[in-house]
């Protein structure tokens, strides 16, 4: 099958498939959802389709197959969740967390991303030179300069105690 043929068989077929998928599943987003899904593995396909005899019949049992999977996993992730429910309560972050973040939102992305990877992920300066792709000494540079940015926002301005800051 041509690409040109295969795109005249999606036109005609997708609408009737998704409609027959619609009457499997239920939800027509997630019909629509399998039918893109199996049109695309036809896709790798299609220089044979046409010697299948019924393409679109492989392309509704592909979807429908798809479409039970996804079931399946939906099912089995509902029995984990029932098994073990989300605790009643959560804290939220602590307010020198949420300092922090606010802090670190003022700085250019490339000290923070610096400043991150240094601090928060533990890496040294030669592994956050190789993941940014910037020079030892550029990151040095960096660490140095957001660490002084974030000591001017996080600390305690004058006259203030520590706990009476607005953040």
């Amino acid at each position: 099958m041509t690409e040109d043929e295969f795109d005249a068989f999606y036109a005609a077929a997708f609408p009737r498939l998704t409609g027959q998928l619609y009457a499997f599943t239920g939800d027509h987003g997630e019909a629509q959802d399998v039918v893109q899904e199996a049109f695309v593995r036809a896709w790798d396909r299609r220089r044979d389709f046409l010697a299948d005899g019924a393409p679109e019949a492989w392309i509704r049992t592909v979807a429908m197959r798809l479409a039970v999977s996804r079931w399946r996993r939906a099912r089995r992730w509902l029995e984990l969740v029932r098994r073990n429910p989300p605790p009643e309560f959560v804290p939220g972050p602590d307010p020198e967390h949420a300092a922090l973040v606010t802090a670190l939102r003022t700085l250019p992305e490339a000290q923070r991303m610096a400043v991150v990877l240094h601090h928060l992920c533990d890496l040294s300066v030669e592994q956050v030179a190789s993941e940014t792709g910037a020079p030892v000494g550029t990151v040095k540079a960096r660490l140095s300069r957001g660490r002084t940015a974030l000591a001017r926002v996080l600390a305690p301005r004058e006259g203030e105690r520590e706990g009476d800051r607005v953040r």
